[in-house]
């Protein structure tokens, strides 16, 4: 029996477990075997991070079925634990960003066609990480927002820098579209898109704060929560949304 407080948020301390648990099981150790069932099946329904899990991992159940495949493929502990940490490397490497960022293909696939649907199509897969990956939904909230600034402003020949965070990138696409607070006079206006500029400013910060570990004076690691991903999610597609609409009204 599993409990749930033992499992952390993280799909990368998951996997980091994940890999653990084979390594303890192949090298003359007991295994979780429950633990190993609880995680795979997890990282199995994700469709992002499937394809990306060692052969032997979405192969074998359990640790009996695995045992029975890595005895007879390696023969020595040594042996075992190189191949189990080399089979895992492509999953750690794309969590840990070394690789494509996990909303890469979802941005370049829905958003091929740049418009309405295409964001909600990538606003319906973050909100779909919100319980089983809070950080990862967050990424790809932030990331959706930063893909439709940077498409608007080379759409409309802006510029901006390799290294613009969010709150810039709105900043300058606000501009092009003529969303900027300081060009509208009238007072409703100028307050609702200053609120805007204000929650996407909030959003660039709002994975690194809540990652944070604060070591300073012991304070506990925050982890978001299914609601902070919610919220991030949803304050994202609305704005991401709202921009493209912009754009294409201005376009014709």
């Amino acid at each position: 029996m599993i409990d749930e407080a033992d499992i952390p948020e993280s799909m990368i301390e998951k996997i980091t477990m994940l890999e653990g648990t084979l390594i303890d099981a192949a090298t003359g150790g007991s295994g979780d075997n429950a633990l190993y069932v609880h995680i795979r099946r997890e990282v199995i329904r994700d469709e992002e991070l499937k394809p990306l899990l060692p052969a032997f991992v979405r192969t074998y159940r359990d640790l009996s079925a695995f045992w029975g495949w890595i005895k007879y493929e390696e023969g020595t502990y040594a042996g075992r634990r190189k191949l189990i940490g080399e089979a895992f490397t492509p999953i750690m490497d794309y969590l840990e960003g070394r690789g494509r960022a996990p909303a890469d293909a979802a941005m370049s696939d829905a958003l091929a066609t740049f418009d309405a649907d295409g964001v909600h199509a990538v606003w319906t897969k973050a909100l779909a990480r919100r319980s089983n990956d809070p950080e990862g939904a967050i990424t790809v909230a932030r990331t959706l927002l930063e893909t439709v600034c940077k498409r608007i402003l080379d759409e409309m020949g802006g510029e901006y820098g390799d290294k613009d965070d969010l709150p810039k990138l709105y900043s300058l696409t606000a501009k092009a579209l003529n969303l900027a607070p300081d060009q509208h006079t009238a007072e409703p206006i100028k307050a609702i898109l200053g609120g805007a500029m204000t929650m996407v400013n909030g959003l660039g910060t709002l994975r690194n704060r809540l990652s944070d570990a604060h070591g300073r004076g012991g304070r506990i690691p925050v982890r978001p929560s299914a609601r902070h991903a919610s919220l991030a999610v949803n304050l994202s597609g609305a704005m991401a949304t709202f921009l493209v609409e912009t754009f294409a009204a201005q376009s014709k």
